[in-house]
């Protein structure tokens, strides 16, 4: 099943593994609908590239589109996820009501992230990073349920901007830092091991408790990432368009993350447990009546935002019942790639790759031409047969499917 990576751990006899969640915690998708049509946009291409390009900060390293915050504000922001965005006028209430969890995890205590990981948080408070991140231009190409995509407000033509990115560092030095206390701590756990990355802080240590204060924290940070760069967005909209974001209806359609660990219930044998569940790679897929489901989707059930490369489609599915019962509420988070960067460098030329996306109509703008070659349509599965899959084993179902026209990567 292409589910990518769950597992649940029991809570009581189990434990929470930093390497099974990944890296860049809270690495996830959120998409903004509009009431932009593609006649709207056609000819607006490069523009529009170009202007995102410049005022949303791509690649490794330094760059923020809220500049250099201070440590206090990170602790902020790693205890109160939208909520600082919205006081700090980078959100609005209908933001926060359209994001996995209402964009903020409790159980938070930002004192067990460490100083290092702090001061490389504050210079990417609003950033893609490098890699598969990316912030894109769609066209709701194909409609497959309409009542459902009513529910979600899309219709075929309409303009989306989809987001795909992290925690960047801050989320990566939790993961290194908690990796190595937990091998240090628990070295007999970690020897019997196959990867030492599979390592889990067990149930009831204090490593499991301060692991997973930290991981909440930088999951709020991600959440806050992202809606930095859909702000930034809706005023780079408004500059090429010359109408305020609200008169274009740039309202997020719903954030949700696959990089994540999450104490929830489930049914396991009959019997309701509570379990961690470990998505890498994975995306929740809730159904319809689902309490944790916004109030907006509650009839249909929520929104399953699936990415596929610059030059194939994306999807947008809805959870499902048998994604409950079969895999944790869990389902497809992407396409995933086939083949290495280092391999992917020897296949592809960046350059042109780039000319034989515009030739389609799909303009790229990134810092290397190195990235999309790393990031060619070629290196991924084809996700329209992920999608196919998906939707055909019941823990994903089809809703709409979108188009590229326009790729920042990092």
């Amino acid at each position: 099943m292409p589910v990518g990576g769950v597992v649940a751990l029991d809570t009581e006899t189990g434990g929470i593994s930093p390497g099974a969640i990944g890296y860049d915690i809270n690495c996830g998708v959120r998409v903004m609908r509009t009431n932009l049509t593609y006649d709207d946009v056609q000819g607006k291409e490069q523009q529009l590239a170009n202007i995102l390009f410049q005022k949303i900060p791509t690649g490794l390293g330094k760059g923020s589109v809220a500049g250099a915050v201070s440590m206090e504000d990170i602790d902020d922001i790693c205890t109160n996820g939208l909520r600082w965005a919205l006081e700090n006028d980078h959100a609005v209430e209908d933001d926060i009501l359209h994001c996995e969890d209402e964009g903020v995890r409790e159980n938070v205590n930002p004192d067990h992230i460490s100083d290092k990981a702090k001061k490389r948080a504050r210079h990417q408070v609003g950033s893609l990073g490098s890699g598969n991140h990316f912030m894109e231009v769609q066209r709701v190409a194909d409609i497959y349920d309409e009542e459902t995509a009513e529910q979600y407000g899309l219709e075929e033509d309409q303009i989306v901007i989809m987001i795909h990115c992290g925690s960047r560092g801050l989320g990566h030095q939790v993961c290194t830092d908690f990796l190595r206390d937990i091998e240090k701590q628990h070295r007999d756990l970690v020897d019997e091991l196959p990867n030492k990355e599979l390592a889990y802080a067990p149930a009831g240590s204090t490593l499991e408790q301060q692991y997973y204060e930290a991981m909440n924290a930088a999951i709020n940070f991600a959440w806050v990432n992202r809606q930095l760069i859909m702000h930034k967005t809706r005023e780079c909209f408004e500059r090429i368009f010359g109408r305020d974001w609200q008169e274009m209806e740039m309202e997020l359609l719903y954030d949700v993350a696959h990089n994540i660990g999450k104490k929830e219930m489930h049914d396991i044998n009959g019997e309701e447990r509570e379990v961690y569940v470990h998505r890498k790679g994975a995306t929740r897929a809730f159904p319809a009546g689902h309490e944790q489901v916004p109030r907006a989707y509650r009839d249909v059930g929520q929104p399953v935002l699936l990415p596929g490369s610059m030059g194939t489609s994306s999807y947008i599915l809805k959870g499902t019942e048998k994604a409950m019962e079969r895999t944790f509420g869990s389902s497809a988070h992407g396409a995933g790639r086939v083949m290495s960067r280092t391999q992917a460098k020897k296949d592809y030329w960046g350059e042109d790759v780039q000319k034989d996306l515009q030739r389609r109509q799909i303009f790229v703008k990134a810092q290397s031409g190195s990235t999309i070659a790393e990031e060619a349509p070629g290196v991924y599965k084809d996700v329209d047969e992920v999608v196919r899959v998906t939707d055909a084993a019941g823990i994903g179902e089809k809703v709409a499917r979108m188009h590229p026209l326009v790729n920042i990567k990092g």
